[in-house]
């Protein structure tokens, strides 16, 4: 789920944007033994400390497990990454590329956000990305290394996608990955007034009631009313199983690129509700090396960019 952002005011942010509560604690501690004329024996690791989870978190665990095993009962959350059964001709990569960067998902209404596609411009990072992940409290450290090498790698994937530099840094990125579960997301507003000052409150409440059909979220963010993103933040629910989790990494570390929005009609895809792959395809790869063709800049419009993609499309298919 990517929300589409709009300028703030004089705080110089813009967009929405998330947040999460940080990493705390030291995962292991170490300790010795008492002196003795023999060799001492290997030192005992303490066990790990994590804060305690509520029965909500718990239940929301069970939950998504659940979602998982029906998913993939279904046949869906495909990893494939060029399935056999899911051609796309060049005509669809660019009506593909159209839906997915040249239209928002979703639009203000009311004080929240609803699914409500609507024209945009191309949006995208003009900057090195950064992206750097924080954990919650509850978050063990096993998880957290295997969350931070899954996030290190499709970084670096997403890097040779659209030839712009996208890293993995320890600390001030400036896209933020916030791996929480439901209790520390619903206590956001702090940690998220201090990722982005200025934000509205609408922003701050579509992230702390997050309704529990939407497993993961990403937020870009531009200076003033510039097309350029100069910051983005994704929030990953700690709750989810393996697979969700991966394909959750993978589609709003892509989104938050500048593919906003999601299509019915794209696949094989993961810009798609539909959940039937889980993991970047070789097609969302493809418009990833669109979005970011030196001969397409921030700011244009569909009538301004479709000839364009048309060339680029084509370029990359040979024509198919």
């Amino acid at each position: 789920m990517h929300i589409p952002g709009r300028s703030l005011g004089p705080a110089g942010t813009a967009f929405l944007c998330l947040a999460l509560s940080g990493c705390i604690g030291t995962p292991f501690e170490e300790r010795g033994l008492a002196r003795s004329p023999r060799p001492s024996p290997a030192p005992m690791v303490q066990p790990e400390t994590v804060a305690p989870r509520s029965a909500d978190s718990l239940a929301m665990e069970a939950y998504y497990r659940q979602i998982e095993e029906t998913l993939k009962g279904r046949g869906l959350l495909r990893t494939d990454i060029a399935p056999r059964d899911a051609p796309f001709a060049t005509h669809q990569l660019i009506e593909n590329f159209i839906q997915i960067a040249l239209y928002d998902e979703y639009s203000e209404f009311g004080g929240t956000y609803v699914a409500k596609a609507a024209p945009s411009r191309l949006r995208r990072w003009e900057v090195p990305v950064r992206l750097a992940v924080e954990f919650g409290a509850s978050v063990p450290s096993a998880t957290r290394e295997a969350d931070r090498a899954e996030i290190a790698a499709f970084a670096g994937r997403l890097a040779q996608a659209t030839g712009h530099p996208v890293s993995a840094v320890p600390e001030g990125g400036n896209y933020t990955v916030l791996v929480v579960n439901e209790d520390e997301r619903r206590a956001l507003g702090p940690r998220l007034q201090r990722l982005v000052p200025g934000i509205d409150p609408v922003s701050v409440n579509a992230i702390t009631n997050l309704a529990p059909s939407t497993f993961c979220v990403v937020f870009a963010f531009s200076e003033g009313h510039s097309p350029a993103y100069s910051r983005a933040v994704a929030v990953i629910r700690a709750e989810h199983p393996s697979l969700l989790r991966r394909s959750c990494i993978h589609e709003e570390l892509a989104q938050g690129m500048g593919l906003a929005n999601d299509y019915p009609h794209a696949r094989p895809s993961i810009f798609n509700d539909d959940e039937e792959f889980a993991l970047l395809t070789r097609h969302d790869e493809l418009l990833l090396r669109m979005l970011y063709d030196p001969r397409l800049s921030p700011g244009m419009t569909e009538q301004e960019a479709r000839p364009i993609i048309t060339r680029i499309a084509t370029e990359l298919t040979g024509g198919s």
